[in-house]
């Protein structure tokens, strides 16, 4: 009997779906955020824990037009009220910021033009829409112009960049007569990226107007889903915003709907025959605590179970290393009798837990002017795990399994 694909590297639902790969259901996380909603919600989840998917899920479950199909047997599908009330119903805007950074601040700035432009195109049906005006169908066109000279790259004012979602907003209710759903996938990278280059305060102002725009000023908005690794405070980003709903990793709400659960991991390693290797990949890529759920790393469990598929190599490998530069852990070394303790290193690397203070709204130009910053942002980033709690924000964290420790311990030599 053939086995379904494993889906490295997929990170459309659709594709995923239509193609018949294996396929953790996650669709668990559209009933949670219906019922736990605010108009705006941001999750923080390290790197390769399904971010990405689950955005793509969401923009298949609400987009109008959307093939019902592609839930068919999954979780969400036996919501019979929730799927005739949503499935469907929405125009949605989805947009990733993982490729919008650079060199330099111009550079960056054009791959998010070129991001909110593509975008833009795919509601191309809006230049000829009767339900507009002729205005508002010229405000279209300004979203969408290519600048002929340079290679045909899109071009677009500050100004008509920080209002672009707003605006497709906008026209997208005008043209279909409902509220609209904004997705922006990894919403803190173009920052992450401009505070190690130099220009984090040409790009802080850039996002922040252009999220003002799209979400606190926005009548035409349904309700909003962001994210990222690092919940940028708000004094910094989410001005003005009336409190956003938060889903940390020290939240219970959606806990189990990013990573996969010890069952959802035996299930896989049971269908493509692999159970024997239950307690190497446990140890490997096991032991996140997201508030009371223990997860698994899916990129790490995703990529093994294709080792072990198809290669006679059957040693585990840090997967999730190779997708990084790792530059968290690197400076947290370098910091070794600056505020971070040998002795504290070595009961790490040894599986003991440490106790620290834990502070969930962080600016990236700041993150490293301190190390109480930096034991926050390797919690925030999976390279520590929630081991218990202590009280308020103190907890005590632990590395979560062997492939992080072999990052550390590769550091330290």
């Amino acid at each position: 009997m053939n086995k379904k694909m494993l889906p490295i590297g997929i990170d459309d639902f659709e594709k995923l779906r239509k193609t018949d790969c294996y396929y953790v259901d996650k669709s668990g996380l559209i009933k949670e955020l219906m019922m736990k909603r605010g108009e705006v919600n941001l999750f923080t989840r390290p790197r390769r824990f399904g971010k990405s998917l689950n955005m793509s899920m969401l923009r298949s479950f609400f987009e109008i037009g959307t093939d019902p199909i592609l839930f068919d047997g999954l979780a969400i599908s036996k919501e019979t009220a929730l799927c005739e009330e949503h499935m469907g119903r929405y125009p949605v805007i989805s947009i990733s910021l993982k490729t919008a950074h650079g060199r330099d601040y111009e550079f960056a700035r054009n791959e998010l033009c070129t991001i909110l432009a593509k975008e833009a195109m795919r509601f191309s049906f809006l230049s000829t829409s009767e339900k507009l005006t002729e205005t508002e169908r010229k405000l279209y066109s300004q979203l969408i112009v290519v600048d002929e000279t340079a290679t045909s790259t899109f071009v677009m004012s500050e100004s008509t960049m920080t209002s672009s979602l707003s605006t497709l907003s906008h026209l997208l209710e005008k043209h279909f007569d409902r509220k609209v759903i904004i997705l922006i996938d990894e919403y803190d990278v173009p920052l992450a990226k401009a505070s190690t280059q130099g220009y984090y305060e040409q790009m802080i102002s850039l996002i922040r107007n252009m999220l003002d725009a799209a979400l606190k000023t926005n009548r035409s908005l349904y309700f909003a889903v962001l994210t990222g690794c690092l919940r940028v405070s708000k004094e910094s980003i989410f001005t003005g915003l009336n409190n956003p709903k938060m889903f940390t990793l020290l939240d219970q709400r959606c806990d189990e709907q990013f990573g996969f659960t010890d069952a959802e991991v035996r299930q896989m390693l049971d269908y493509y025959e692999l159970s024997a290797y239950y307690d190497i990949t446990k140890e490997w890529y096991d032991g996140y605590q997201i508030a009371n759920a223990y997860v698994y790393n899916p990129w790490d469990v995703i990529n093994w179970c294709d080792q072990l598929l198809s290669s006679f190599d059957k040693q585990p490998k840090s997967y999730w290393k190779n997708s990084s530069g790792n530059d968290e852990v690197r400076r947290f070394i370098r910091l070794m009798g600056n505020g971070v303790t040998k002795a504290q290193i070595e009961r790490l690397i040894s599986g003991e837990t440490v106790q620290k203070r834990i502070e969930e709204q962080l600016t990236y130009n700041t993150i490293y002017d301190n190390v109480d910053n930096l034991w926050s942002l390797l919690f925030a980033t999976g390279y520590l795990t929630l081991s218990d709690y202590s009280s308020g924000n103190l907890v005590r964290l632990k590395i979560p399994n062997n492939e992080v420790r072999d990052i550390f311990n590769d550091f330290i030599l």
